[in-house]
C-alpha cells in the first residue's frame, strides 16, 4: 500500500563522521527515527565511515566493505577517515583501479549509498539534505572543505544541501531534553574533531539566540591514536630506523614526513605512491641492522597488503582499553607482520598530552567566548568516546566542579538535532 503523501519525509539529515554515519528524516509534521543503514551492524542505524573498492568492480560501506576486503583478500582498497581529506588542498584524490579518484567522489560514494538506502527504507526519493559539519575541519581552508562537502552531496545526487555545525545539532538535541533553565556545555567528540558549544537551555524550545558560543579543533580520536601509533607501535615499521645513503658518512633517521603519514589513519594510504615505496624500499636496503630491515619488511606489507585499516583498529582497542585499565596490549598479527607492544595509561596520556592539551585550550576559548564563568555553567554533556580519556575527563570535572555531569546516550544525538533543525527549516 502506498503511503500518505503527509507520512512521507521531504528532508534527510546526515551526520557524516570521520569514524561513523547516520541518516534521520523530517518533514513539516515530524521527525522520522534515524534509518537502518547498515543491516550488518550490531546497530543498523550507525554505518561505519569505510569504503572498499575491489580490484575487481565495484563499491562498498560499513560492515560490508569490511567483509568485501577479507573476502577478496586484500586485493581491494579499503578507505577510512575519509572527511579529513576535504579541507586539504593537497590531496587531489587516491588512483583506485588504474585512476584518480577525488575526495568528493570518494565522500559522494558513501553519501550516495546513504541516500538510496535511505529512500528505500522510507519509500521516498528525497533530494534535499541538512548536513552536519564541524566548527573547522581537518586541514588549511576551511570554506574550500565546506565547498567539497556540497560537490560531494551533489554528486550524490542531493540537489538542495544546507549546513548546520555539529556541536549546535548537539546542541538542539540536548536542550529538547532540558526540565530547567540553566547554563549548558555540550561537547562533541568525535574522530577528527572535538566541538563544543555553550548555551542556554530550558523546558522550551531552542532558538539561535540561546546559543552563546561555539568552537572546535580538528583533533580528536584519530589524534589521539596517532599519538599511541607514533609514541609505541610506529617503531615495528620502521619509524625509528637508522640508514647511511649509498657514499654518504650521516646515519639518517625516517623522514619526518613519512612517519607522519605513517601514524596518520587517513594519511597511511599515501605511503603506496611509486615514489614514497621506492623512496622506502632504498630506506630499507641501506638500513644499518637487520632488525631495522626486518621491520622495514613489515611496512612493505603493511602498506602493500593494505593493513593499516586492521592495524588502527587494534590501536584503537587498546586505547579504549586503558579508559578502565592502567596497562594494555596492542596485539596485530598477519603474515609478515607480528606487534606485540605493551601500553599503560601513564606513557598513553604523556604521548597524547598535546593532542588533549589542544582539545581543553579549545574548550577553555569557547567558555570565554560566551561570556559566562565556569561556575555558571550548570551541565556539561558530552558524546563520542574520547570523552572517556582518562586525563580529558579529569580535566573537564576540574573545570566545572558544580556542573551536573551527563553523557549522551549512543552516537545518535547529532543526527537527532539534525533532523529536529530540518522540521524547523520546513516550518519556515
Amino acid at each position: 500500500m502506498k503511503r500518505r503523501s503527509s507520512a512521507l519525509p521531504t528532508v534527510y539529515a546526515i551526520d557524516f563522521g570521520t569514524s561513523n554515519s547516520l541518516l534521520a528524516a523530517a518533514s513539516r509534521e515530524r521527525v522520522f527515527e534515524p534509518a537502518p543503514l547498515d543491516p550488518g551492524a550490531a546497530d543498523p542505524t550507525i554505518l561505519r565511515s569505510i569504503l572498499c573498492f575491489p580490484d575487481a568492480g565495484g563499491v562498498f560501506v560499513g560492515v560490508e566493505a569490511l567483509r568485501q576486503f577479507i573476502e577478496h583478500d586484500a586485493e581491494a582498497r579499503l578507505l577510512r577517515s575519509i572527511k579529513h581529506h576535504l579541507g586539504t588542498r593537497s590531496f587531489r584524490g587516491t588512483l583506485i583501479r588504474g585512476r584518480l579518484v577525488s575526495a568528493e567522489e570518494l565522500v559522494a560514494a558513501l553519501l550516495r549509498q546513504m541516500r538510496e538506502r535511505a529512500d528505500r527504507h522510507y519509500g521516498a526519493e528525497i533530494r534535499r539534505v541538512l548536513l552536519g559539519r564541524p566548527v573547522h575541519f581537518d586541514g588549511e581552508d576551511d570554506v574550500f572543505a565546506e565547498g567539497r562537502l556540497r560537490k560531494a552531496a551533489e554528486l550524490a545526487g542531493f540537489e538542495e544541501v544546507h549546513f548546520l555545525p555539529e556541536p549546535v545539532a548537539a546542541a538542539r538535541a540536548f536542550g529538547a531534553a532540558a526540565e530547567r533553565e540553566e547554563i549548558a556545555l555540550i561537547g562533541d567528540f568525535g574522530g577528527g574533531t572535538s566541538d563544543f558549544t555553550v548555551l542556554r537551555v530550558g523546558p522550551r524550545a531552542l532558538e539561535r539566540k540561546d546559543v552563546l558560543a561555539v568552537g572546535g579543533v580538528a583533533v580528536a580520536g584519530d589524534a589521539l591514536d596517532a599519538a599511541l601509533m607514533r609514541a609505541q607501535v610506529g617503531r615495528h615499521f620502521g619509524a625509528e630506523v637508522q640508514y647511511r645513503a649509498p657514499f654518504g658518512s650521516n646515519v639518517l633517521r625516517m623522514p619526518h614526513g613519512i612517519v607522519q603519514h605513517l601514524c596518520s589513519p587517513a594519511h597511511l594510504s599515501i605511503l603506496q605512491r611509486r615514489d614514497v615505496a621506492s623512496f622506502l624500499a632504498d630506506v630499507r636496503r641501506w638500513s644499518l641492522s637487520d632488525e631495522d630491515r626486518a621491520r622495514m619488511d613489515q611496512l612493505t606489507v603493511l602498506v602493500e597488503e593494505t593493513q593499516g585499516f586492521q592495524l588502527f583498529e587494534a590501536i584503537e582497542r587498546g586505547k579504549r582499553e586503558l579508559s578502565s585499565k592502567r596497562v594494555a596490549q596492542i596485539a596485530f598479527s598477519y603474515p609478515g607482520i607480528e606487534v606485540r607492544e605493551r601500553v599503560t595509561r601513564a606513557g598513553f596520556e604523556e604521548a597524547s598530552r598535546r593532542a588533549v592539551d589542544e582539545i581543553l585550550r579549545c574548550l577553555d576559548e569557547t567558555v570565554k567566548a560566551s561570556g559566562v564563568r565556569c561556575e555558571d555553567i550548570g551541565a556539561v554533556c558530552c558524546t563520542g568516546g574520547t570523552a572517556k580519556v582518562p586525563r580529558l575527563a579529569a580535566e573537564i570535572r576540574r573545570r566545572f566542579p558544580a556542573a551536573r555531569l551527563e553523557q549522551f546516550k549512543g552516537f545518535h544525538s547529532v543526527v537527532e538535532g539534525l533532523a529536529a533543525e530540518a522540521q524547523a527549516i520546513e516550518r519556515g
